[in-house]
């Protein structure tokens, strides 16, 4: 494999960090009775640690306060993969005994010579504590696809089953576990998610979407109003909630329509998730974003 972003002297000094960030994820994951493979809703996480999430109207990614009741803010104003490893980021923070954080907007941050190694700890916390090792391996083992021959659109797929953006995905198997090389790094990273959205739907959209395949194995899909959903060609929905749009070859297109949850199921198979459908841009406390109006502390 070529991996020649491996043998620079920064990346083998943020080596023993990366570990150590993941070494907390996976004693994160154990304290909270979660396995090691599973997609994980971060805010449940959360809520196990005893940690308060709250949304708000802020123009920064999000910030950890530690106190005794220790909370984290997040922007609502990015998107719902990122905010979400956003929040995985600042329970990084309160994990490994950091003090209180603010993390601005900077969308190369991670990328920076200059990040502070509290920030390479938190990043590779949310990276692994979203996107264990066991779980991408299972991944691509069940979709039968080699990760250095996998295309685009597999890529999103995967992406999405486990709540993050697509270039998040691709720079962790590249950078943090060493699953890709260099080169198909590269070639991904020139694939937007825009590209992706109009390659599965024939259209150029601007709304998010969220592809669900048949091997999707996370017990939760979250999106917001107005949000495209993808889903495998004999799901079941509740179409108050869920507006079917049209059959693609690829599947069954649903728009999210109101807040609430609903199951979405494949009859006479397994398959089944949760969509949970919160307000656009909801602002509060992010154990209510799914519920139509309620006020918060």
């Amino acid at each position: 494999m070529s991996a020649s972003h491996q043998s620079s002297p920064m990346a083998e000094a943020r080596k023993p960090l990366v570990m150590k960030g993941m070494q907390a994820a996976i004693a994160a994951r154990t304290k909270a009775g979660i396995d090691l493979k599973s997609p994980t809703c971060i805010y449940g996480l959360c809520e196990k640690h005893s940690v308060t999430v709250r949304f708000n109207d802020i123009n920064m990614e999000g910030m950890y306060d530690r106190t005794s009741k220790p909370r984290i803010h997040v922007s609502a104003l990015r998107p719902l993969a990122r905010r979400a490893f956003t929040c995985a980021h600042e329970l990084g923070h309160h994990v490994l005994g950091h003090g209180s954080t603010i993390d601005e907007l900077q969308e190369e941050q991670s990328k920076s010579v200059e990040r502070p190694a509290n920030e390479v700890l938190a990043d590779a916390f949310a990276a692994f504590v979203l996107m264990p090792t066991l779980g991408l391996r299972e991944a691509f083992s069940k979709r039968g696809l080699d990760p250095n021959k996998a295309s685009a659109v597999d890529m999103y797929a995967i992406a999405c089953n486990f709540g993050v953006g697509q270039s998040t995905l691709v720079n962790h198997l590249a950078y943090g576990i060493e699953m890709i090389s260099s080169a198909q790094r590269n070639q991904l990273g020139r694939v937007t998610p825009k590209m992706i959205r109009t390659q599965l739907l024939g259209e150029v959209v601007s709304e998010p979407l969220t592809v669900a395949d048949q091997h999707w194995n996370s017990a939760t899909l979250d999106a917001e109003e107005g949000a495209l959903l993808l889903l495998p060609t004999k799901v079941v929905a509740d179409t108050t909630m869920l507006m079917p749009e049209r059959d693609l070859a690829v599947g069954r297109l649903f728009r999210a329509i109101q807040p609430g949850i609903t199951r979405v199921v494949i009859p006479g198979t397994p398959w089944a998730t949760y969509v949970r459908v919160a307000r656009r841009q909801y602002v509060g406390l992010a154990r209510f974003r799914h519920l139509e109006d309620m006020t918060d502390d």
